[in-house]
């Protein structure tokens, strides 16, 4: 058996793997039904941590503070900001009886530690619900608090949520942004359905104050200067306590980088935390962007080759195929329609910007918390 031969058949292995994993896997979540809940009104803290904030905080407090819930109240933490943020806080605690702020100064043994600045606003809220998102994001509706805490029952007690990004039209940036955040959605929302939760965001995430101090907080990641969502729901969140939150009213979002430098060094902080995952998540993550990897490169030489040409071409259709109706699914669910017909596009330039960042984050540390 030749080289070419060889290659066809290990194409043909991850096409098959690739297909069965889209259908009963990706699929499971994409075309999962939404049960309609019963919206309850639990008593919340919404937790809000920011750093040099002021301009996002007045565009996006209003939005949080007309939620229709009868029971919330809201922490906001001021990270030792340089800016106006913690005038901003206090203008608008004068006008809300439900606004705790909680001032942080920098103290040597954290100094810019984010996780160190969450766990004081984390004991101060006087609520046993945690909602957590950031100040550059805004609920897309007014009952974001309702729809996300209405998952909550005795058993579970962790909540993830989505986290979109703004749409920017004639953008191709705005388009990969929105086509990796949604293939992050995509994997984490299927495996914590499946029953594998591995990590959730923090422009959209709650749970119960007892899941944080049940792992005594971030202490055991609180070295690694980011990670307070995914590396915190990586170690507290199992089969039994946690489950998603897809409804639309449920979404917030947040205004997209709007240049490719930028991007790149918030997406080195976000993979750099991704080594301290459990084994086991590590290697279905790695093996699902492994396979992504090689279909491409293995379509290619073999097109390039003729070898097999109508075979390998029937391959590539079938799974790209798939893929479109998968995905087709989950971007409506996600209200990220727009980008499916791009996928095969926007899925190869992400591939490579990704490998380039594993490669990067090698060589050099990347930047934290501003």
């Amino acid at each position: 058996m030749g080289l070419l031969d060889f290659l066809f058949y290990a194409f043909a292995a991850v096409v098959v793997i690739q297909v069965v994993f889209y259908l009963f896997f990706f699929g499971k979540f994409a075309f999962l039904k939404q049960k309609k809940q019963t919206l309850t009104n639990v008593p919340v803290s919404v937790i809000i941590c920011a750093k040099n904030e002021a301009e996002n905080l007045k565009n996006n407090l209003p939005k949080i503070l007309s939620q229709k819930h009868p029971n919330f109240e809201v922490v906001l933490i001021n990270d030792a900001s340089s800016d106006d943020t913690l005038d901003v806080m206090e203008h608008f605690q004068s006008l809300h009886s439900n606004i705790k702020i909680v001032d942080v100064k920098n103290i040597e043994a954290f100094w810019g530690n984010k996780k160190y600045a969450l766990t004081l606003g984390i004991k101060a809220a006087t609520k046993d619900y945690l909602l957590f998102t950031d100040a550059d994001c805004m609920p897309v509706s007014e009952y974001w608090i309702q729809e996300m805490t209405g998952k909550f029952t005795k058993e579970k007690t962790i909540v993830l949520g989505y986290g979109a990004y703004s749409k920017i039209k004639n953008s191709f940036l705005n388009k990969l942004i929105r086509f990796e955040t949604l293939n992050t959605a995509l994997n984490y929302f299927s495996f914590a359905n499946a029953g594998i939760p591995y990590m959730g965001v923090g422009r959209n995430l709650a749970y119960n104050k007892s899941e944080f101090f049940k792992t005594n907080g971030f202490i055991k990641h609180i070295k690694v200067l980011s990670g307070d969502d995914d590396l915190f729901v990586n170690e507290a969140a199992t089969k039994s306590n946690t489950i998603i939150c897809d409804s639309k009213n449920s979404f917030t979002e947040s205004i997209p980088k709007n240049n490719f430098k930028s991007w790149i060094k918030q997406k080195r902080r976000h993979i750099s935390t991704a080594k301290y995952y459990k084994t086991s998540h590590k290697l279905l993550l790695s093996s699902i962007y492994l396979l992504q990897f090689l279909f491409w490169v293995f379509a290619t030489i073999l097109l390039i080759s003729q070898h097999l040409w109508m075979f390998v071409t029937a391959l590539i259709v079938l799974r790209i195929t798939t893929q479109y109706v998968v995905f087709g699914a989950a971007s409506k669910k996600l209200n990220e329609s727009d980008l499916v017909i791009f996928t095969p596009f926007l899925e190869v330039f992400l591939i490579f910007i990704q490998l380039t960042i594993f490669i990067n984050n090698i060589i050099s540390k990347p930047n934290h918390w501003k």
